[in-house]
């Protein structure tokens, strides 16, 4: 029992360390871009990072130090502001120019929304955030942990996109998505503060909205960029950009699969908690 319990954890600082290697070449990156291309635009990166650290800092000294209630109320926060961002950079964006043209391809791979670049630097400031604050807590689990796995491959895409400067729109029309994160972690954030009644009126209008922006915000809109993508192949010069646009949403709509699952078999939980049991953890 001692042995398993040792390779273990053996394996998890292999895992530890392969994570933080990478998410120290990632900012390297960052930092050369910024001093030695003078790109300041990317400073957003770091603002991003450096408000949800702080943010972590407040919640663990005012609210709970419990790492996971911490680490999703962060989440929570930074869903809240994405969500909030991208509407009004889709709203102003119809305001000031109108609709016609909007998601043209040569728009949303060479075109630069109001706002969209900061957007989406702020993101990947918060996911280098999260990623740090999951290896240091230990906030996941598995040889190949796929919340580590996807906050990486999100920081490779968005990065390269931003250095390069194309598909920033597209990828700002993929953060629809979380609009149904909030209530996710809303979700979390309720079951461990004790709110688990499936009776509760809280706990049925949260499910109705967690449903909703699940099927429109999450599901459709991904599967409609993919389509996109599909459609525009032939508009794409040649180049890494459509492989891995394509590999991405792949990626994502895979993700969504067993999203959609395990949401599904959490609403059959919480509607029958005795049948099932009630466990704190999910």
């Amino acid at each position: 029992m001692a042995r398993t319990s040792s390779q273990n954890q053996n394996e998890k600082n292999k895992v530890s360390a392969f994570f933080l290697a990478t998410l120290i070449l990632w900012f390297v990156s960052v930092l050369f871009e910024i001093f030695f291309n003078k790109r300041t635009e990317l400073l957003w990166i770091v603002a991003g990072s450096c408000l949800f650290q702080i943010a972590n800092w407040v919640i663990r000294s005012f609210v709970s130090r419990d790492p996971l209630f911490v680490n999703t109320s962060v989440s929570l926060l930074h869903s809240t502001i994405i969500s909030v961002s991208v509407v009004f950079i889709l709203v102003n964006q119809c305001l000031k120019n109108g609709s016609d043209g909007m998601f043209e391809h040569s728009q949303l791979v060479g075109g630069t929304w109001e706002w969209a670049y900061a957007a989406l630097c702020f993101s990947c400031g918060y996911f280098a955030y999260d990623q740090l604050d999951m290896l240091f807590y230990r906030l996941y689990s598995g040889s190949i942990p796929s919340i580590l796995v996807h906050h990486m491959i999100l920081l490779v895409c968005f990065t390269l996109a931003l250095y390069r400067n194309v598909t920033i729109n597209y990828l700002i029309l993929t953060l629809v998505c979380e609009l149904h994160s909030i209530f996710l972690h809303v979700r979390k954030v309720r079951r461990m503060a004790g709110i688990r009644s499936a009776k509760s009126t809280i706990v049925r209008v949260e499910w109705v909205l967690n449903w909703l922006t699940f099927i429109f915000a999450r599901s459709l809109s991904h599967i409609l960029i993919t389509v996109k993508l599909v459609v525009d192949a032939p508009k794409f010069e040649k180049g890494v950009e459509l492989p891995l646009a394509l590999f991405g949403m792949a990626g994502m709509n895979f993700i969504n699969v067993g999203l959609g699952i395990d949401l599904f078999n959490a609403f059959k939980r919480e509607r029958n908690p005795q049948k099932n049991g009630d466990h704190h953890g999910e």
